[in-house]
């Protein structure tokens, strides 16, 4: 099972990020033997995160074989053809590491704050996934064509869907794209459980448990009741556990939630595994 790291959100001590935050923390990240580096989305709540094609693009030039995902990315924010060219741009730039995790967002506050209808985001995920897939293999979409793709980045990134345990589109993860994601801050251990059942039972491949919540430090376990949400926030010992216990359900990468980068902390959450 392989382990990535969110990116940081904040600079040391919660301060604002700072220029070189983003890239010194994605070499430390690879330094470490973590397999992946990852960045969340939101626009417009309050709170600043960096757009994520763009950290990616910086954590891409400061590393050179980690895999960089998106964890998730809100298509229907974003206009399809303008997103397909920047998906693209960051997967050159990385040398063909982009993992493209996609969803159709569950935030409304998002989807008010841009303009966009919350209620057709579905409609508008499968409309948009359609489109940067032709306009990645070369083809032209209505006046649009982004013309040969270069030769590292020809057929765009993966794509790896971002849903519910019991939507629809864990069945078109498993059939039509590359992958899965789950979240550990929004599943309960049962749904993590019966969602990957679900998506090997219909041929699914890769599978991606994104948003596990990490320290070590805590005096007694998280709950591990059926209900509670997934997290590692454990003793390391029990962490470790957790850890094997989601790999021997099915899932090929967990993503942490960490709350420091200096080197000794990532050996040590590296160490879990």
């Amino acid at each position: 099972m392989r382990l990535g790291i969110v990116l940081p959100r904040a600079g040391d001590g919660g301060q604002p990020l700072a220029p070189r935050t983003l890239a010194d923390a994605a070499r430390r990240i690879e330094a470490a033997g973590f397999h992946s580096a990852w960045v969340f989305d939101s626009i417009g709540r309050g709170f600043l995160l960096p757009d994520p094609l763009v950290a990616l693009s910086v954590a891409a030039t400061a590393t050179s074989a980690i895999e960089l995902g998106t964890g998730v990315l809100q298509v229907p924010l974003r206009r399809p053809v303008e997103l397909a060219h920047r998906a693209l741009t960051t997967h050159l730039v990385s040398d063909g590491r982009l993992l493209l995790g996609v969803g159709a967002g569950s935030t409304a506050a998002d989807f008010a704050a841009v303009g966009v209808d919350f209620a057709s985001r579905f409609r508008q995920l499968g409309e948009s996934l359609d489109v940067m897939k032709k306009l990645w293999a070369g083809g032209r979409v209505g006046a649009a064509e982004l013309g040969p793709p270069w030769p590292v980045a020809a057929g765009g990134p993966p794509i790896l869907v971002g849903s519910w345990a019991g939507s629809r589109w864990i069945e078109r993860a498993a059939r039509e794209f590359d992958g899965w994601v789950a979240s550990g801050a929004r599943s309960s251990w049962r749904l993590i459980r019966e969602g990957i059942a679900r998506f090997r039972d219909l041929g699914g491949t890769r599978a991606v448990l994104t948003n596990v919540a990490v320290r070590l430090d805590a005096a007694a376990p998280s709950s591990d009741a059926p209900d509670a949400p997934f997290d590692l926030v454990c003793p390391a010992a029990v962490a470790s556990d957790r850890l094997q216990y989601v790999k021997s359900l099915g899932f090929d990468d967990v993503v942490l939630v960490a709350s420091r980068y200096d080197d000794a902390h990532l050996a040590e959450l590296r160490g879990l595994a």
